[in-house]
């Protein structure tokens, strides 16, 4: 697979059909080098959208391409490039962070344990507190070191910002922004307007079940 595809992920009339909450015919190109956010109400579909991209039995129709490839029966491909932090990931619950990076990392071709350490440093988190004893902001800190030792090329940040405290949320994003110079890209869901129009590049609003165009994010709102 290449990854000099100039759309590094892509949605062609995205929908579901499930009974209780449907998605409508989202869709989608992003390139690397950006921050892209997707606001919303809760229920509007946010968490729904990115879990056709990340559920290997996601159930939907239209197209999912990552570097120009359908995923579709090749999640592989998902575990190979993106990284996603959110409260619905599941992890060892009785391991230590450490341990999980051990365990599960080897899940993970390119995963190196040494910018896992290197991170979970930077955010001054313990690699050996147990994973189910962690806040909410540890568990969040956790699953990014995770996912940058990963070395994805999609960071999917699902509402990690939510709690945690002004100093934290800065740092955030300039390690966001120190990830991107290696042609990633990086989407993040926030109902947090200052975050929107000070630390993203382009914001789409998603409205039950359907997602808006993306604008650059320093006119959102105006």
């Amino acid at each position: 697979m290449s990854i000099n595809t100039k759309y590094m992920l892509e949605l062609e009339n995205v929908s579901t059909n499930n009974r209780k909450f449907a998605l409508k015919n989202n869709n989608l190109r992003l390139e690397s080098g950006y921050i892209y956010c997707i606001t919303g109400e809760n229920g509007s579909g946010k968490t729904t959208l990115l879990r056709q991209i990340l559920d290997e039995n996601a159930k939907y129709s239209g197209v999912i391409k990552l570097f120009g490839e359908d995923i579709r029966g090749r999640h592989n491909i998902v575990m190979k490039y993106a990284g996603y932090v959110s409260e619905e990931r599941v992890f060892l619950e009785k391991r230590t962070a450490l341990q999980n990076a051990e365990i599960l990392g080897k899940l993970y071709s390119e995963f190196d344990i040494d910018i896992f350490k290197e991170y979970m440093k930077i955010m001054n988190t313990s690699i050996n507190t147990t994973y189910y004893k962690m806040s909410r902001g540890e568990k969040m800190k956790f699953q990014l070191s995770f996912a940058i030792a990963c070395q994805s090329k999609i960071y999917i940040l699902d509402d990690v910002t939510a709690g945690m405290d002004s100093v934290f949320r800065a740092e955030l994003f300039d390690m966001l922004r120190g990830l991107l110079s290696d042609e990633c890209l990086v989407i993040i869901t926030t109902h947090n307007v200052s975050e929107i129009t000070r630390h993203t590049d382009y914001v789409a609003v998603m409205e039950n079940g359907s997602l808006g165009e993306f604008t650059e994010s320093i006119e959102f709102g105006v």
